[in-house]
């Protein structure tokens, strides 16, 4: 399938999660109006250097315009629902200003599910991250959460790099990217510098 993509260095969406979104260079205005003349779906990507141009990673997140704010300078606040994760078959040379790919979405897991013992393990992980970072965080909400909200929740807000959080999303399986999560809030809790950074080097 043919898909306009979106690259964004640390952006990262999930299927059944939500991103907001300021759009308001020109070309991603442009991208936006189109996707809202057709089926209003966009792809997330990141590139995998923060420079125009920069190649795109393999994997990235189909999402579909949920909410749309029109701004009277041409902007747009939007809200991306995502979809489905698809991988790049090639870049297309479009006459388009923004980038479009040729794709195929990816076969997601039918009932994806913890293990008891992995989810009680990641909560155990997730409190001590929180607790060295000084998060606050409402742990009775937390524990009413399905796994695939939790996980897949957590893997697009997590204050890691773009390299980290690329291989979330490119977990196969929600244990797999469970158990990816908890080595790398074991990892940041032991980084030695103070840069507030994370990485898989």
């Amino acid at each position: 399938m043919r898909i306009s993509i979106f690259p964004l260095t640390g952006a990262i969406l999930f299927p059944g999660m939500q991103l907001p979104l300021h759009i308001f260079e020109p070309r991603y205005r442009a991208m936006v109006q189109d996707a809202l003349a057709r089926d209003r779906r966009i792809g997330m990507m990141q590139p995998q250097r923060a420079e125009d141009g920069a190649p795109l990673f393999q994997i990235g997140c189909l999402g579909k315009i949920a909410e749309v704010e029109a701004l009277d300078d041409g902007r747009f606040n939007l809200v991306l629902e995502g979809e489905a994760r698809f991988r790049v078959l090639r870049e297309l040379d479009a006459i388009t200003p923004f980038r479009q790919i040729e794709a195929e979405l990816l076969d997601e897991e039918l009932h994806p599910a913890l293990a008891a013992i992995e989810r009680a393990s990641f909560e155990r992980e997730a409190r001590r991250f929180a607790d060295a970072q000084g998060y606050v965080v409402d742990w009775d909400a937390v524990t009413r959460l399905d796994d695939v909200s939790l996980i897949d929740g957590v893997s697009q807000i997590a204050p890691f790099d773009a390299a980290a959080k690329q291989a979330l999303l490119e977990a196969d399986t929600l244990a797999q990217r469970c158990e990816l999560l908890v080595q790398l809030m074991q990892f940041f809790g032991r980084r030695d510098s103070d840069d507030g950074r994370v990485t898989l080097q």
